[in-house]
């Protein structure tokens, strides 16, 4: 296997573990950085985690602070973290270049990170997934409503629904990105269905198969507000079709409550949820549970 990429100079915490920077990637915009880590022991073709990070952060602060490299090295996935060179380090989830299926902004570009991944890393294309935390949580579910031909499953961290982010005249190469002060503070709210209007209007003429998706949300959040976590499950519960849901408390730890919607458990369901009671921006990230509900473990 031919890794097409330099040492990037960040070493993991504690560890040797390191990302690499991809030299010979270019997408659309070019606004994007690409890093990527992948393991000594792939098996090709080989699962694709796509990790997404927040505003003032980066690709090799979101390495050190996900921690799901040790994971990698363990289950022999690939891992992929985008870089925002914008001012305050935020991605792009306000434009219609990235709200929309090819429209050419930020989402694309990971997109074809993605299938770059695939061709020269030995990735799997059929389980690709995608997780990200604040900013990186909004785009993950931009890229799980814009491509769900390249997405299987997300993770989403203290995020805000698809779409919810959109600023009319915002546009892809917009630096710093467009900011939707009415949907970070909760008070953006609609339908289940016009939620799920949005995301079909994303990629229209799409009728294949939509991404499992697992909802974090702190009840304290004072950034992306508690009130976008019942927004989000309502968007996708009716993207996936599923009315009826399952509520436990105290899991997966003390102060969360599970919700699953429709048949299934908490790493089979369609759609999941957990609030974290007292828990501000942004929830801890659960790197086990992902996995598991990725179905790499």
């Amino acid at each position: 296997m031919k890794v097409l990429s330099t040492l990037a100079t960040l070493v993991a915490l504690g560890s040797s573990q390191s990302l690499s920077k991809v030299n010979d990637f270019s997408g659309t915009p070019t606004r994007l950085g690409m890093y990527s880590y992948v393991p000594k022991n792939l098996k090709t073709p080989a699962p694709i985690i796509v990790a997404v990070h927040h505003c003032q952060g980066s690709a090799q602060g979101y390495f050190s602070e996900s921690r799901y490299a040790p994971l990698a090295d363990q289950h022999g996935f690939i891992l992929i973290y985008p870089n925002s060179k914008s001012g305050g380090g935020c991605f792009d989830v306000a434009s219609d270049a990235t709200l929309k299926h090819d429209g050419g902004g930020d989402s694309q570009t990971i997109a074809n990170m993605v299938k770059y991944a695939v061709e020269k890393y030995g990735g799997d294309a059929n389980r690709t997934y995608v997780t990200g935390t604040s900013s990186g949580a909004m785009m993950t579910n931009v890229l799980l409503g814009a491509y769900p031909d390249v997405f299987k499953a997300g993770s989403i961290y203290s995020g805000v629904p698809d779409g919810c982010f959109a600023v009319p005249g915002s546009t892809a190469t917009q630096d710093p990105p467009g900011w939707n002060n009415q949907c970070a503070n909760g008070q953006l709210t609609k339908t289940a269905a016009q939620w799920g209007d949005l995301v079909r209007s994303y990629y229209p003429g799409y009728t294949g198969p939509r991404p499992r998706v697992l909802v974090w949300h702190g009840t304290a959040d004072s950034t992306l507000r508690y009130p976008n976590y019942q927004e989000t499950l309502k968007q996708w519960s009716n993207v996936l079709g599923l009315t009826t849901h399952k509520d436990t408390p105290n899991t997966p730890q003390s102060g969360y409550t599970q919700t699953i919607y429709g048949e299934g458990t908490a790493t089979t369901a369609q759609l999941v949820g957990y609030s974290a009671q007292g828990v501000g921006h942004t929830v801890p990230v659960h790197q086990n549970d992902d996995l598991a509900f990725f179905g790499i473990v």
